[in-house]
């Protein structure tokens, strides 16, 4: 059965990140961004700031346990003449600027391969990640490690994305939130990143699926049925790793973000999932089915609580969902 509305409720009370940690994520990335476009040293380069990733595809979800969130925002930046043959100063510089304020500097700050980090304790952390129009048309983002200049279309990206959800009626961002949210609590396919997650199942979203099918996407459980069962026949076909281009036409691809050994066990994961959901979408019996999507999804797949209950004291879930004891581990 779908079950639409015990999904609702899985996404709002379980995987979402809430609209606390959101606004607080907005301050937060608005508080670091003044205090660099301040820094008497590199503040004339900085133009603006762009939220990247998990963040601007509105993807991101609730961490596990008390394990922090990230995310990443874009800091537009200048290009400077006297660092073009040395990309790695962006970094350098932004991390300096940091650590010489007043606040930041006695934080947990770092440099990474493509950004710099800020640690908030018991929270979150910050991916800063400096990027750049060059004056030969380029749009580019650093390369701490090699010290060069990587390709990147941020925006591109986050056109694609959108343009896919739309056609997916606005349930894609919801399916791979699941699918994160399974990757992360219930560990399965571990060691698969976020951007490949999203672009894997963001190219199985066609125009001639809803041609065929006007209800292939017509709401979050039918979308994550056709999705990962889409996604299953892809991968089951390329039992070697294949190349993942980047969607929005920058030119490069994904590759380096996995090896064989962890497409492999993706593949393998997927493959199982794609049978679970199709065994609990197609179960007629009620509580069979939420038994199905709890071995999934685990606990948090329940009922809503009925209309007379308060905010802060829910009724219990209805008998068929509270009688199942299942773990939810999915791998």
């Amino acid at each position: 059965m779908k079950l639409t509305d015990y999904f609702n409720v899985l996404l709002k009370d379980t995987v979402n990140l809430g609209q606390v940690k959101l606004d607080s994520l907005d301050s937060r990335v608005e508080g670091v961004y003044k205090a660099l476009k301040a820094d008497e040293q590199i503040g004339h380069l900085i133009v603006g700031k762009t939220p990247q990733g998990s963040w601007a595809h509105k993807t991101i979800i609730n961490p596990v346990g008390s394990n922090e969130f990230d995310a990443d925002f874009m800091l537009d930046m200048s290009e400077n003449a006297d660092w073009a043959d040395d990309p790695k100063k962006y970094i350098e510089e932004v991390y300096a600027a940091l650590h010489r304020h007043s606040t930041y500097g006695n934080m947990p700050h770092s440099r990474k391969c493509r950004c710099v980090r800020v640690v908030y304790a018991n929270s979150m952390h910050l991916d800063i990640v400096p990027h750049i129009n060059l004056a030969d048309g380029r749009e580019v983002i650093v390369n701490r490690d090699d010290n060069d200049w990587e390709q990147t279309d941020p925006q591109g990206f986050t056109d694609w994305m959108k343009s896919k959800d739309a056609l997916a009626k606005g349930n894609l961002r919801k399916v791979i939130r699941l699918m994160k949210y399974l990757r992360d609590h219930k560990n399965s396919f571990t060691g698969t990143r976020s951007i490949l997650l999203t672009t894997l199942l963001g190219e199985q979203v066609t125009e001639l699926r809803t041609l065929l099918d006007p209800g292939y996407y017509s709401d979050v459980p039918t979308t994550l049925l056709h999705l990962v069962k889409d996604l299953d026949a892809w991968l089951q076909a390329r039992p070697t790793k294949p190349s993942i281009p980047d969607p929005s036409g920058s030119g490069v691809t994904f590759d380096h973000r996995w090896e064989q050994s962890t497409y492999s066990y993706f593949r393998d994961r997927i493959h199982v999932h794609a049978a679970e959901i199709e065994e609990a979408y197609e179960e007629e019996n009620k509580e069979r089915s939420i038994e199905l999507w709890q071995g999934i999804f685990g606990d948090g797949f329940k009922a809503p609580a009925t209309s007379s209950s308060s905010a802060k004291f829910p009724a219990a879930a209805p008998a068929a969902a509270s009688t199942v004891g299942r773990s939810g581990r999915a791998g």
